[in-house]
């Protein structure tokens, strides 16, 4: 089988992932110009967490690096089926609802901090998280991802 991020909808998901960054914050994901396969391949291995989600009623995370995958405990296949308000306990869905409300209206934030849990019940805090409104090619919205580096377990 081939790796994940040699997928044509994984090499899509993030490109559509970094141009929406760069669109909205003005940083590259990565420093460096590559191959889109190239770029997806480095980005599911960077060692910061990288997660996204798509516009259903019920967001379902669609992508998740290698990072991620390994803090929340899940496979790919377990993450790109789980609606993305599961990541959080329930008390703390409400205040993760205002936030991607907030980005929605203000296409990003930087500096978001929460506490999320891994599928196996591990509490952790995420802290200094940018979390950004994704576009498509033709600027239509098509989700939410976010970035974080930072997270201490409870």
């Amino acid at each position: 089988m081939n790796e994940l991020w040699q997928s044509a909808s994984v090499i899509a998901q993030t490109q559509t992932i970094a141009r929406s960054l760069k669109h909205f914050t003005g940083r590259d994901l990565l420093p460096g110009n590559f191959l889109p396969m190239e770029f997806a391949e480095k980005v599911f291995h960077v060692p910061f967490v990288l997660v996204s989600h798509g516009t259903e009623a019920d967001p379902i995370l669609n992508y998740g690096n290698a990072t991620a995958l390994a803090l929340w405990e899940m496979s790919w296949t377990e993450l790109t089926r789980t609606p993305s308000r599961l990541t959080a306990e329930a008390p703390n869905r409400e205040e993760r609802a205002r936030l991607l409300e907030m980005v929605g209206t203000l296409g990003f934030i930087n500096d978001y901090s929460g506490i999320r849990i891994s599928k196996n019940g591990r509490r952790f805090k995420i802290s200094r998280a940018t979390v950004w409104n994704l576009l498509s090619e033709n600027g239509s919205p098509c989700g939410q991802a976010a970035l974080f580096s930072h997270w201490e377990f409870l």
